[in-house]
């Protein structure tokens, strides 16, 4: 079987999705999608994509749509998965999945009530550096784990949405808690819940742009006693810093993919694309060689394609990304109470 998809947005996610498709078996991008036709024509020629469309009905209606690729901003989300369900579409939808618990509720029963297949493509549960992290700790090499720190930081999103409350229904804590928060149930294992969550964020560097918060920090308790401290930002210059540490009763496990690179360069000149959110390209770079792998994006699409292939279902989906959201509308309220809160499924 061949999956055949329909790309939703042509923007920034959307190309990293196509190179982390780039050696995928078994798939084909059919058709994309962008609100302009201009970037939707420029992306099909970039990638080889055979059709284009401004319409989101268009690619619905498709018969040779097999899977339907959501990459786009988050105030969309629950209205093209309610399309998309209704239309008997199974669909991967990029993190996070709604604005809220209760949109993402709604598309939660919305893709189980019409039985399509569904799967939630958090990339840092997919980072090849952290899957063998998790693997190490099912294989009790740092026996059981104790405590966590998750930080994912840079200067700023690509996205105007993600800057605003309203299309991007929070701000760093959402658009990057999300990462670090699945990161954390990911390592501790998700039969293993969160129950309290407290939280500080505030605007510290873009004042003028946002008007949400740009740093954040949360300390996630687990049902198991384990304690993760969460730590995101959008006022961290310098580009994407990506690293994990987990503390066990017998060890410690850090990984870090944006740092500790296998290539240093020094140069005078310009040294070209350096990695994500980079912001100086000469001087010290530290390139990141094969992102779209680096970061999880095409282990996610491979075992996407595979599972819907075989028929099974993902072993990331909506009820993670509900979960997820649960967690950050938790902690959103503890920014507030300046308290734990308690966080209910």
């Amino acid at each position: 079987m061949t999956v055949r998809i329909g790309m939703l947005g042509s923007g920034f996610v959307a190309d990293f999705y196509m190179q982390g498709l780039r050696d995928v078996p078994n798939q084909e991008v059919v058709v994309n999608h962008s609100r302009s036709a201009q970037r939707a024509h420029d992306f099909a020629s970039r990638w080889g994509i055979p059709a284009h469309t401004t319409r989101i009905a268009d690619v619905l209606q498709r018969t040779d749509v097999d899977l339907v690729v959501i990459g786009l901003p988050n105030h969309l989300h629950r209205d093209v998965v309610i399309a998309a369900a209704d239309a008997g579409k199974a669909m991967v939808i990029t993190k996070p999945l709604g604005r809220s618990a209760a949109e993402a509720r709604e598309m939660l029963a919305a893709v189980r009530r019409a039985g399509v297949w569904h799967g939630y493509a958090e990339t840092e549960v997919f980072c090849p550096a952290v899957m063998h992290a998790r693997q190490m700790i099912v294989d009790g090499a740092i026996g059981d784990v104790l405590t966590m720190r998750l930080r994912e930081a840079h200067s700023g999103s690509h996205s105007p949405y993600n800057w605003r409350r309203e299309t991007a229904g929070g701000g760093v804590l959402l658009t990057m808690g999300s990462h670090t928060v699945e990161a954390a149930r990911y390592l501790v294992g998700k039969e293993v819940p969160v129950v309290e969550v407290m939280a500080w964020g505030d605007r510290l560097l873009h004042h003028e742009k946002m008007d949400v918060e740009d740093t954040a920090v949360a300390l996630l308790r687990f049902e198991g006693g384990q304690l993760a401290y969460t730590d995101v930002a959008f006022s961290a210059r310098g580009g994407l810093d990506l690293r994990n540490e987990v503390y066990g009763t017998k060890g410690a496990i850090f990984t870090d993919v944006t740092r500790g690179t296998p290539v240093r360069a020094f140069t005078l000149e310009s040294a070209g694309y350096v990695l994500e959110k980079a912001e100086a390209d000469a001087g010290w770079v530290f390139p990141v060689p094969d992102e779209a792998r680096v970061y999880g994006y095409h282990e996610e699409l491979r075992h996407f394609v595979e599972c819907l292939t075989l028929g099974k279902p993902a072993r990331e989906d909506f009820a993670d990304g509900y979960a997820v959201n649960v967690i950050i509308d938790a902690a959103y309220r503890s920014m507030e109470s300046k308290r734990w809160e308690p966080v209910s499924y």
